[in-house]
């Protein structure tokens, strides 16, 4: 049974994560007090940035490493050096 005010235990978990990735995202331009009295649009939106924004870092570095690699794997010439006779 739930009580009539508040958050079911999923839902509050869900929001405090939210929350934490936030905080944590965000290198120190949020608190949790800010964050948590956002409004819920608001919240939503800044959490969906910054997920966009990693998801971008991660695809470039993902593609810089592959470049990196496939650079790697790329056999240097050889050369051979006539001996003196």
């Amino acid at each position: 049974m739930l009580p009539f005010f508040g958050l079911t235990p999923e839902y509050r978990a869900a929001l405090f994560k939210q929350i934490h990735e936030i905080v944590f995202h965000g290198q120190g331009g949020y608190d949790f007090m800010t964050v948590y009295n956002m409004p819920i649009w608001l919240r939503s939106f800044t959490f969906r940035s910054i997920q966009e924004y990693y998801k971008e870092q991660k695809k470039e570095q993902d593609k810089a490493m592959t470049n990196a690699k496939s650079k790697q794997s790329i056999p240097k010439s050889t050369y051979s050096v006539k001996a003196r006779r």
